[in-house]
């Protein structure tokens, strides 16, 4: 057998019936609910539990994280809204009228991850704006995870359900 052959059977290069698209998704998402704006949840639970230096470090790394994802906001803000606007509309013109099933599949990556992009960017502002104490950015870090899990659980099931849709399809047309 060729190597070529055993490469491409294990590399699926369509997107809904390849176990690493399915993979990646779910290390994506885990990543996205595990840094809570770019802090690890490890870090959170640990400052809350024993508070000191691990709650300083854990309010100092949010501060910078806030500062570092407002500053991106403001200053290519509109440049980054057209940026992925840009690359929604090929993914979704691509996948969905042309009926390219890589460009659906990232599609339904891309968008709720630039749901996921508004989401944090308005939870940084709040932050900001709020100037909490701890407790009060322990519980605004929890309902900013809360939110990221919704979308990552909303973006799985919309996926999964469209995947299945297509591979009947396929199956259907065979």
């Amino acid at each position: 057998m060729d190597w070529h052959n055993i490469l491409f059977q294990v590399i699926d290069l369509r997107s809904f019936s390849s176990v690493w698209y399915w993979i990646m998704l779910a290390v994506l998402w885990s990543s996205m609910s595990y840094y809570v704006l770019g802090v690890p949840f490890d870090l959170i639970t640990k400052a809350r539990q024993r508070g000191g230096q691990d709650q300083d470090d854990m309010v100092d790394l949010v501060r910078i994280n806030v500062n570092r994802l407002l500053t991106i906001s403001q200053t290519t803000g509109p440049i980054l809204i057209g940026i992925v606007s840009f690359i929604l509309t090929t993914l979704l013109l691509l996948g969905f009228v042309y009926g390219v099933e890589l460009a659906q599949a990232l599609f339904l990556v891309a968008l709720p991850l630039s749901v996921l992009g508004a989401v944090s960017v308005a939870s940084a502002r709040r932050i900001r704006a709020a100037d909490p104490e701890p407790e009060q950015l322990y519980a605004m870090l929890l309902r900013h995870r809360l939110w990221t899990q919704i979308i990552g659980m909303v973006a799985i099931f919309v996926t999964a359900m469209y995947g299945m849709f297509q591979l009947l399809g396929t199956l259907r047309g065979l």
